[in-house]
């Protein structure tokens, strides 16, 4: 017995000695960690199509044209485009305006509020509304533009991800920038005069 009673100290002994030789970093707690997320400084070019409108976009975006001036203003890095659909109005302008108005209501479901931006350029005759909308939508932001006789301009805001707020936020915002430049330089080609 007394010998067991010596080998289990000597091995206890032996354990706290190697135990203390072998650890003899610190471990401290992780620091709190942040998301970076760093988006360039916006750049502006004038984009100018075959369609009856011209605007400013973003160089860290890619336009591609479609029939029927439909196009799409892709953000390869954020994985976000925007999607424009032009429509000429023919004696439909309540209708048009009814549906701009709808849309962004069709998020309501997942949306916490849908704040909107009313904006005027009276000089270029551009008129519209920009829609954020604030929750996990499928869409964030939406907007129309229009001359109120023969221009109607339709745009929306999607991610292709999973829609968690708080994440595409900063993205978000910053395509959201991006939106209000494209709404303050866009021109319409050939205005119409009353």
């Amino acid at each position: 017995m007394k010998y067991l009673y010596i080998i289990k100290n000597f091995l206890a002994l032996g354990f706290l000695i190697f135990g203390s030789v072998s650890c003899e970093e610190n471990s401290l707690p992780k620091p709190k960690a942040y998301l970076s997320l760093n988006y360039p400084e916006p750049i502006y070019k004038s984009m100018v199509e075959d369609c009856t409108f011209s605007f400013d976009v973003n160089q860290v975006a890619k336009v591609v044209s479609q029939d029927h001036c439909w196009n799409k203003i892709i953000y390869p890095k954020m994985k976000a485009t925007i999607y424009l659909s032009y429509i000429p109005i023919e004696k439909n302008l309540d209708s048009l305006l009814y549906d701009a108005y709808q849309m962004p209501s069709k998020h309501i479901v997942k949306a916490e509020e849908i704040p909107e931006r009313v904006f005027q350029n009276p000089e270029k005759r551009v008129y519209g509304t920009l829609f954020r909308v604030v929750g996990d939508a499928a869409s964030q932001a939406q907007f129309f533009l229009t001359d109120s006789i023969n221009h109607f301009l339709v745009g929306s805001l999607y991610f292709f991800t999973r829609p968690h707020y708080d994440s595409l936020m900063p993205a978000a915002q910053y395509i959201e920038n991006d939106m209000m430049q494209l709404m303050e330089s866009f021109e319409w080609k050939k205005a119409s005069k009353k």
